[in-house]
């Protein structure tokens, strides 16, 4: 295993996310995902905004296979997203996913909760598990907590821990669904340090946020949703100073 926390080296014009004319529907009388298109390269990150109800979650549930595509194609590192179970489950082994809320088992400790699929999912021993979870939890700052449930702890420290469990894993590629949102402003910094942390060590991260800040800083690249549809795509310098669509101008003089 690679040591935590080491620098990758990264061929960064390797595409490794490819999803074309995505439509996904549910209930309702504007599709989730409508013609949906995008291209992430390996290293990069991608922060994905928006209004709400725009179709940002279902991208990601949909990149992750959460949720099923009703007509188009997403291939993540070679690997197409289809029909087949080896290949939909080979995806969820090399795509982490943090979501809005924390999603621990309460009933486990953290060391339970992170070891938990190394073992049942990359077949790990308990002592190799348990060693790599160590260097996740010092890696996030909270290896003090290792023995703790998660009612113990505050909710920054929550999203901490469900991080290193995403980690634990060792994902190619790292998706954040508004892993913020849930959280008082205080503990806001906390979690984005460690993803800031993550950006630096080159993982490929597809984040969709409100934190502009975060955004501006850190990502490559921004994507604009809205109706299911991209809107804007741009470098992340071009995107906020001199955006291309009237659309995306009202938009960030509402949330700046």
């Amino acid at each position: 295993m690679e040591p935590v926390g080491t620098k990758k080296k990264i061929d960064r014009d390797e595409t490794i996310i490819v999803a074309e004319h995505l439509v996904k529907i549910f209930p309702g009388p504007v599709p989730a995902l409508d013609d949906f298109s995008l291209r992430v390269k390996r290293g990069e990150v991608l922060v994905v905004i928006g209004p709400s109800g725009s179709g940002k979650s279902t991208l990601l549930r949909c990149l992750n296979g959460l949720e099923t595509i009703d007509a188009g194609t997403i291939v993540i590192d070679a690997i197409p997203l289809d029909h087949r179970e080896s290949n939909r489950l080979a995806i969820r082994r090399e795509v982490g996913m943090v979501f809005q809320s924390f999603n621990l088992f309460p009933h486990l400790t953290v060391l339970e909760n992170i070891n938990l699929a190394q073992c049942l999912v990359r077949r790990k021993s308990k002592p190799e598990a348990t060693r790599t979870t160590r260097a996740l939890l010092a890696k996030v700052g909270l290896e003090e907590k290792i023995f703790q449930y998660p009612d113990t702890l505050s909710g920054g420290q929550q999203q901490r821990v469900a991080i290193a469990r995403a980690l634990a894993l060792q994902p190619k590629v790292m998706l954040f669904d508004e892993a913020t949102s849930a959280l008082d402003p205080e503990m806001i910094g906390e979690v984005l340090a460690v993803m800031r942390t993550l950006a630096d060590e080159g993982m490929t991260m597809v984040v969709v946020t409100h934190e502009m800040g975060f955004a501006r800083e850190v990502s490559d690249r921004v994507v604009l949703m809205e109706a299911g549809r991209l809107v804007e795509e741009g470098a992340t310098a071009v995107f906020f100073g001199q955006p291309a669509q009237e659309r995306t101008r009202e938009f960030l003089r509402q949330i700046l």
